[in-house]
């Protein structure tokens, strides 16, 4: 950037006598004062922007060499608002929103406030009937037996929420949403519940027992999840500060919520009947809200790690558009992914080992045979038992070996995947075969071209696969499996 020097009308010049004037530089002139042409008519305006066309008035000596000094622009804006709700504004996003997270962290946020209000609400009402079911506020009630009653519930509440964690680990990382979203079902369940027991008070402690129950586990699945939802919308390294930012809304929402319910209770206060059956009547509709708000906030929640149904998205998409889908795009196809969604695509790969029940004897053998000890993968045909539909199903098995790394994984699923594009392709020929008592030799030959066709073209592109699933922010150093699906077979000589 080029810059003018400015000297003012009374100052004086001092020639340095060690120091010759160069060439390339230009001086300005001093010149006598001028009123007219030095001051103009001053104008006000929120913003002091520097004028883009601005030149000096005064005369600039040209020097003998071809640069000449342009006019000065300064990079400074000064803004005058005036409005202090813009400040107020500014001042609230800080308090709850983080400065550095992604660009669907807003969406989030406003479906968390639709679950956190009404949910909170709903908590407030439920505790209100449980309050109503053990007697407290009435002359007959007996405090010792109430308070035992609730010590029970939450401790077997707690004890359940303890064999819950252990047995469902891994699931939390490759199923995380589906998880998260099925235990806010039984939470909201659970409230439905508690409800229910000022209708029946005799049955208090085993209702209670079970609503805890419900309760403790969608807990457990929430505190187990939280962190990885926090990390995908933290950009910056600044995991601590969305942590922080998230327990601030968490406790202004569920506020508001408190303050709802205490709203509908000093609506009906005076007609007891009408504050008895407000909760069945509100029940249904806040939480339809609750669950919504759930619903849509993790649709909103793009993971960049790596599990089978995210790479199995990856790798279809690879083959058939030839290019790397983002975190985000993959989040809107695989969704919250529900249980009987499982299995809904021809021919599913699995990963895991060789089951008897689902295996073809013949296939199995002839894939073992065509292993050699240099591979740490091996893929063969099963037939499966849907549970859904309840029929007969064909697929691929994805066996992989003792030491088999990341690498290797996604070499065998991209050669599944090209397998299964080859398949669908002769997919009535193939069902037919399968079916069969006794393949002919000349359907493994084919067999074994498509395996060999597949591996080459899964070899070619691992290589460019791998550079874009890293330029897309993908975390591709690890891949999440579930428990059966980290089952390993090893050689006996290994």
């Amino acid at each position: 950037m080029q810059s003018t020097s400015y000297t003012a009308p009374n100052s004086q010049h001092f020639s340095l006598p060690w120091k010759s004037p160069e060439p390339h530089f230009t001086t300005r002139k001093s010149t006598p004062f001028k009123s007219k042409s030095r001051f103009k008519t001053l104008t006000l305006t929120n913003s002091l922007r520097p004028s883009l066309d601005y030149e000096p008035e005064e005369s600039i000596d040209k020097g003998p060499g071809p640069v000449t000094a342009s006019p000065g622009r300064l990079p400074v804006v000064i803004r005058k608002s005036g409005r202090v709700s813009r400040i107020l504004a500014s001042a609230v996003r800080d308090f709850f929103i983080p400065k550095q997270v992604s660009e669907s962290y807003m969406d989030y946020v406003k479906w968390k406030f639709l679950h956190r209000v009404f949910s909170s609400a709903l908590q407030v009402l439920a505790t209100q009937a449980m309050f109503r079911a053990i007697g407290i506020g009435y002359s007959h009630s007996l405090s010792s037996a109430a308070a035992l009653n609730w010590v029970l519930k939450d401790g077997l509440g707690r004890l359940s929420r303890c064999i819950y964690t252990a047995s469902l680990a891994s699931a939390f990382d490759t199923n995380l949403k589906r998880v998260r979203f099925s235990t806010s079902v039984i939470f909201t369940l659970s409230i439905g519940v508690e409800l229910l027991t000022p209708a029946f008070p005799q049955y208090f402690l085993l209702l209670a027992s079970v609503a805890n129950i419900a309760k403790q586990i969608s807990l457990a699945s929430y505190l187990a999840t939280n962190t990885a939802v926090h990390r995908s919308f933290a950009i910056g390294d600044n995991l601590g500060e969305v942590s922080a930012k998230a327990q601030i809304q968490t406790v202004c929402f569920d506020n508001l919520g408190l303050l709802l319910a205490a709203l509908l209770n000093m609506l009906l206060k005076n007609s007891p009947r009408l504050l008895a059956g407000l909760p069945f009547v509100i029940y249904p509709i806040f939480s339809a809200f609750d669950l919504i708000g759930i619903y849509q906030g993790l649709k909103h929640v793009h993971l960049p790690t790596l599990t089978k149904d995210r790479l199995e998205i990856i790798l279809n998409t690879w083959i058939e558009l030839g290019y790397v889908p983002s975190p985000a795009d993959v989040s809107k196809e695989e969704g919250v992914d529900f249980l009987w969604s499982k299995g809904k695509n021809a021919w599913p790969i699995r990963i895991g080992c060789l089951s008897p029940e689902d295996q073809i004897p013949k296939w199995s053998m002839m894939a073992m045979q065509y292993t050699s000890s240099e591979d740490y993968y091996f893929i063969c045909m099963e037939i499966f038992r849907n549970r859904v539909k309840r029929t007969k199903q064909q697929g691929m098995l994805l066996c992989l070996r003792e030491g088999a790394i990341t690498a290797n994984i996604i070499m065998g699923f991209l050669q599944a995947c090209y397998i299964r594009k080859a398949i669908l392709v002769k997919r009535s020929w193939w069902e037919n075969i399968i079916g069969g008592s006794d393949p002919l030799d000349s359907v493994f030959n084919e067999w074994f071209q498509v395996m060999e066709d597949s591996k080459r073209c899964a070899q070619k592109d691992l290589s460019l696969l791998n550079e874009q699933m890293l330029g897309m922010g993908w975390a591709a150093k690890n891949i999440l499996l579930s428990t059966p699906e980290q089952a390993r077979y090893s050689f006996v000589d290994d």
